[in-house]
This record gives C-alpha cells, sequence and structure tokens, in this order.
C-alpha cells in the first residue's frame, strides 16, 4: 500500500513541476463570469475565467478555466495558458508588420508602430500586447466588444505573423534577396 502512495505522489509531483514557476511570466485575469445552473434546491453557481499569460518576450498564451470557485478557475486557466503558450515574431519593440484577425463578430486590426508611440489599444488587446512584450503598436477593436472574442481574434491576428525567416523561406529566396541588404533583425 506504501509503494502505491509513493508512486502516485511522484506522479503527482511531476505533474505539478511540469508547469514553469510564474515568476518569470507576466499574467493577467481579463474577464471572470459567473453563470448559474438551476435546480431543485435554488440556483448553483459557476464562474469561468480568462487569462492571458506571457513572457514579454515574444510569447503568449491565452486560456479558459472554469469551476465552482474563483480561484480555482483562475489557477485553472492560467495552467492551461502557460501549456498552450507560442511563439510570436516581433521587429525591436512592434510587430513586423499589419494583420487582422477576426473571432465570431469581433475584429481586430494591430499595426506596427513607430518607437515611442506606446501601446495605443483598448481593453483586451491592451493586455494581450503587454503579456507579450510589445511596447509601441497600434490596434483597433470592431465589432462586438466582448473581451473573450476580442482576445481570440487578436491571437488569431498574432498567429498569421510570420518572421522575415519565414517569409524568404516560403518564397524560395534569403534574406539577402529579399530585403536587398546584408544583415536584417529577425
Amino acid at each position: 500500500m506504501t509503494e502505491e502512495k509513493n508512486k502516485r505522489g511522484q506522479q503527482h509531483g511531476k505533474q505539478q513541476q511540469s508547469v514553469p514557476p510564474t515568476e518569470e511570466y507576466a499574467e493577467t485575469v481579463l474577464d471572470v463570469r459567473r453563470v448559474a445552473k438551476v435546480i431543485k434546491g435554488g440556483r448553483r453557481f459557476a464562474f469561468s475565467a480568462l487569462v492571458v499569460v506571457g513572457d514579454r518576450n515574444g510569447n503568449i498564451g491565452v486560456a479558459l478555466g472554469k469551476s465552482r470557485e474563483v480561484a480555482s478557475a483562475i489557477a485553472k486557466a492560467l495552467r492551461r495558458a502557460r501549456k498552450s503558450m507560442f511563439p510570436v515574431p516581433l521587429y525591436k519593440t512592434t510587430i513586423p508588420y499589419t494583420v487582422t484577425g477576426k473571432f465570431g463578430s469581433s475584429e481586430v486590426l494591430i499595426r506596427s508602430a513607430s518607437k515611442g508611440t506606446g501601446v495605443i489599444a483598448g481593453g483586451a488587446v491592451r493586455a494581450v500586447m503587454d503579456a507579450l512584450g510589445v511596447k509601441d503598436v497600434l490596434a483597433k477593436s470592431v465589432g462586438a466588444s466582448n473581451p473573450q472574442n476580442v482576445v481570440k481574434a487578436t491571437v488569431n491576428a498574432l498567429k498569421k505573423l510570420k518572421s522575415a525567416q519565414q517569409l524568404a523561406s516560403m518564397r524560395g529566396k534569403t534574406l539577402k534577396d529579399l530585403f536587398g541588404v546584408k544583415n536584417v533583425a529577425a
């Protein structure tokens, strides 16, 4: 019986260690919703939390967690967001070029900006850009302002971005052929 407990404890410990420490990530809770299920004895409440996690160095993850308590919903969302992180190519302190993303009836336009412009974006898009590490960007959200749809539209836009190396290889050229210079920052 003690061997089974030790095995379980070791497996559980491994699961806990697989999630990186939170100190190096920027974590933002964007939206917490309360939903009610009507049952025989009254209402049963549950919560859903939308969270964005980023390392402020070009990696970002977004997730939704659901639970009966707010704290455990946020913890679930943070764990899922860290697991679902993906890299976004950046150019200095901004994004390489203008992209648009759409999800549901929300549409987000993200434009690169010159140094010193700052993050000109509203609510949910601003939180995503801060977690990503973008310091200069212009963003406009059109359509529905539901935070979940706006964040998902922003993520869709960011997933469309390609680095200079990826663009060159897609076209079958070198960076020198593509830009006409020897040293290009990726």
